[in-house]
């Protein structure tokens, strides 16, 4: 008998302690992007641009459009297949288009002909490529650039 009192009471007591952790939990995702919020790439580009063989990438610039109507927040990345080379940054995304810049991987450096990347967004816990309209890709020419014709200069 003296075990389900103890048992009764344990939980009355524990029951706030629950209460707020999933308050907590409940407060830190309610910022959080959405699987239904609407991520679209309008840009990637890398600086230096161009760049000669070997030489390190200063930073991956990111132009993402996002079409809701309050902030969320979310972590972005940038990977070449199986591989992250733009390092995941948290963000807050607001309405509209957000310029986001990522650190490059410590090690990653441009080797063979071609190049093309996928930007990453944390949807809801979920990892999700960002739709883009197009490919972003490195190609080598005489030096490595992502450039396209109707880029803006100076960028």
């Amino acid at each position: 008998m003296k075990w389900i009192k103890a048992a009764l009471l344990t939980g009355l007591l524990s029951a706030p302690f629950v209460d707020a952790a999933t308050e907590v939990m409940a407060a830190d995702r309610g910022n959080a992007c959405r699987r239904a919020d609407r991520l679209k790439i309008e840009d990637l580009d890398m600086s230096p641009d161009p760049m000669i063989e070997g030489q390190r990438i200063r930073s991956f610039k990111v132009r993402l459009r996002f079409d809701g109507n309050r902030e969320c927040e979310t972590s972005v990345s940038i990977r070449e297949g199986g591989e992250t080379v733009g390092v995941e940054r948290r963000f807050n995304l607001r309405p509209g288009v957000n310029e986001i810049e990522l650190k490059p991987a410590e090690a990653y450096r441009f080797r063979g002909r071609e190049h093309c990347f996928n930007v990453l967004a944390d949807l809801e816990g979920s990892r999700r490529e960002v739709d883009a309209g197009r490919r972003f890709c490195a190609q080598q020419r005489p030096a490595w650039s992502m450039r396209e014709p109707d880029d803006r200069p100076g960028r």
